[in-house]
């Protein structure tokens, strides 16, 4: 999405030559390829671990935290991967998003009409409003000592649902429709309000 409002403020006239189809699924292709890639020691690490006690997980699917807490093995290993792991990508994936942002951010003060760089600015407000729950929810459950490590469902339920859930919600707010379809309701309840405070 960065990419795609990046080429769009900042390059324009060769949007559809850019951001073509070919471009669309190696992307997709590589977004797939790295996460298979960035999980695979994980899920080799993890299947080699012995689980003594309970094999109920106390979550709602199953993380690697979870996993770590059931084990009686030494989860050292792991631990320590997954912090360095999600410390690294989830900067570098955030750190490009605000590369991209500060590329687009100086391309709208160029644009010299008012109304121009209100409605570019409200194009990308939405989708960095997003970024910022995803990535905070993430760097709060996977990014911190591994001492400190424990089931954390409401923060996992806040990038797994919360975002997921906000996101038809945040993009919606900025649609004309939305916007004008509101106004007229709030003016309704107003009247009907003051048409109520008349009659008593």
């Amino acid at each position: 999405m960065a990419l795609d409002r990046y080429v769009a403020i900042c390059n324009p006239l060769h949007y559809m030559s850019i951001m073509n189809m070919t471009v669309c699924i190696r992307l997709a292709a590589g977004t797939w390829v790295l996460c298979f890639l960035i999980t695979l020691p994980h899920t080799i690490l993890i299947s080699k671990l012995s689980y003594c006690d309970s094999h109920t997980i106390n979550h709602f699917f199953c993380d690697v935290t979870a996993l770590l807490k059931l084990s009686c093995s030494s989860t050292h290993t792991i631990e320590t991967l997954t912090y360095i792991l999600s410390a690294i990508l989830t900067l570098m994936c955030f750190l490009l998003i605000i590369i991209s942002y500060i590329n687009i951010a100086s391309s709208i003060l160029k644009i010299k009409s008012k109304v121009g760089r209100h409605k570019a600015f409200s194009t990308c407000a939405s989708h960095l409003t997003v970024v910022v729950l995803f990535f905070g929810s993430i760097f709060g459950t996977y990014v911190r000592p591994t001492s400190t490590y424990s089931v954390n469902k409401i923060s996992s339920l806040s990038y797994i649902g919360l975002t997921p859930l906000c996101n038809p919600i945040i993009y919606t707010l900025k649609n004309t429709d939305f916007k004008n379809a509101l106004k007229k309701a709030n003016n309704r309840r107003l009247t009907t309000g003051r048409a109520m405070c008349s009659l008593l």
